[in-house]
């Protein structure tokens, strides 16, 4: 075996490993926030957590370094994507507090998919029919775990179809933002910009004192939504993405996990068959995605 060859598994292997640690921290962040909001307002959670997060990626860039804006950096564009990464945040932790956490992370998993579609209708990016098809299956996935009409049917759902909206617009316009912003850079500007979005909703709930319990749920929280986005960094720079992306789906596993360790809470059958053919179209369209990257130029 090759050393090139040996040292591609290793980084992939360290890819695969960042990105499973990533997505269960980001599951451990949204039990800690599901937690706190049984007795904390929405608006108060989120300023208190996203402060905590925003300071912890602070003391993790004065020791990795990586924090800089360029001069000629898209300010506009950069405003507009931290706008939506804050409704994002808003409308996902309400339909998070609202849900079960099992149904509300496969719903999320949309996301890719609803990124492809808006990639083809608003920067006229090829996708071909076999990425249609894909968005199409994962559609009917999310019909299936939402089941609009019937009494399984959440009144929070849509504001979470909003929220994965939001994070599909954010994610097309940090497309357009050029490689010399770092990616650390933008992750503090979108944690710092969600802190004060909680004050939005101040005028409409009655804040609380938070007791230790509440705090130290909101610390960790921060502390492993800060860990998480270290490591999806870690995995998407380590080796190649295309083998590396489908693990990111492993985070459906963790959340059903957690939903029935903390809450007690099961899918029914319909939803499970839901969640396979939304998670069998993501993968499928990453992969598509990596094939078609591999294509020769004509």
């Amino acid at each position: 075996m090759s050393t090139r060859h040996t040292h591609v598994r290793h980084s992939n292997l360290i890819g695969i490993l960042a990105m499973l640690g990533s997505m269960a921290f980001f599951v451990v962040n949204d039990t800690c926030v599901k937690l706190v909001g049984e007795t904390v307002p929405l608006g108060e959670l989120i300023l208190l957590r996203n402060t905590a997060a925003t300071a912890y990626i602070l003391a993790f860039a004065a020791i990795v370094g990586g924090l800089r804006l360029p001069k000629d950096a898209p300010r506009r564009l950069l405003g507009w994507r931290m706008a939506a990464e804050a409704f994002a945040t808003l409308t996902f932790l309400t339909a998070l507090i609202a849900m079960p956490i099992a149904g509300v992370t496969a719903l999320a998993q949309f996301t890719p998919l609803a990124i492809t579609a808006a990639a083809a209708i608003f920067l006229k990016e090829h996708i071909g029919w076999r990425g249609w098809l894909a968005t199409l299956v994962g559609l009917l996935g999310v019909m299936l775990i939402a089941r609009p009409g019937t009494s399984a049917f959440s009144p929070a759902t849509p504001v979470l179809l909003v929220s994965v909206g939001l994070v599909a617009a954010r994610d097309l316009m940090t497309r357009q933002i050029p490689g010399n912003v770092p990616t650390l850079t933008l992750t503090l500007m979108s944690a710092a910009i969600t802190a004060p979005a909680g004050l939005l909703l101040a005028p409409f709930e009655t804040w609380v004192m938070p007791g230790l319990r509440e705090v130290m749920l909101l610390m960790l929280g921060g502390a492993f939504l800060t860990l998480g986005y270290a490591l999806i960094i870690v995995a998407m720079r380590a080796g190649d993405v295309g083998t590396i992306a489908p693990f990111r789906y492993a985070v459906i596993l963790f959340a059903l996990l957690s939903g029935w360790m903390v809450w007690n809470e099961t899918p029914d059958g319909v939803q499970i068959i839901g969640i396979a053919i939304l998670t069998l179209a993501g993968l499928y369209s990453v992969q598509h995605e990596r094939r078609s990257l591999k294509l020769p130029a004509r």
